[in-house]
């Protein structure tokens, strides 16, 4: 076996503010519809159902926007058009987080996902950072979209202040022809 670093990419989703509006509107009436937090390797406060999209059509503008990501990301850097083989991404998981002090998550991946991310919609300072195979480290700030192959393991040690996230899962489907 040869070690090899997969890919992580960020960017700023800032200019889809009302997007990322819509999702923390969502995990709220989400908590409010059921406070109860699903249970995962994810040792936050809050975590809303897995299919968290499909209970709440609030989430549809930011899903869309990752989706979009995906797209540049995989046509860019993965040489992979995917439209031009006429297939395309969908998100089959979505779900938001509410992280406190020294909350965490233990290490996992998303497999088989193609692709996932993470949506920092509330990052104070001082929160802890979303860890990659124990060596890469990306600081969580407002707005920021973290998209990583599925297969990636990754963790967050405890946090020391709060942090607000939605995650997803990215598969690639054939496209629906016109």
């Amino acid at each position: 076996m040869v070690p090899a670093q997969l890919p992580v990419f960020t960017c700023s989703l800032a200019p889809r503010r009302e997007a990322l509006q819509l999702a923390r509107e969502a995990i709220d009436e989400l908590r409010a519809l059921d406070p109860t937090s699903i249970v995962s390797n994810v040792k936050s406060r809050y975590v809303s159902p897995w299919d968290s999209h499909m209970r709440n059509p609030k989430f549809a503008p930011l899903c869309e926007a990752v989706v979009t990501v995906s797209r540049f990301v995989s046509k860019m850097f993965l040489t992979a058009d995917i439209q031009a083989l006429n297939m395309d991404y969908f998100v089959k998981d979505c779900w938001g987080m509410i992280y406190e002090a020294s909350d965490h998550t233990l290490k996992h991946n998303h497999y088989p996902a193609e692709l996932s991310c993470a949506i920092y919609l509330e990052a104070d300072d001082n929160c802890a950072p979303i860890v990659f195979d124990g060596n890469i480290s990306v600081q969580p700030v407002n707005d920021l979209l973290v998209l990583f192959p599925g297969i990636l393991n990754h963790e967050v040690p405890e946090t020391p202040g709060r942090r607000v996230v939605v995650s997803m899962n990215l598969f690639k489907t054939a496209r629906q022809q016109a």
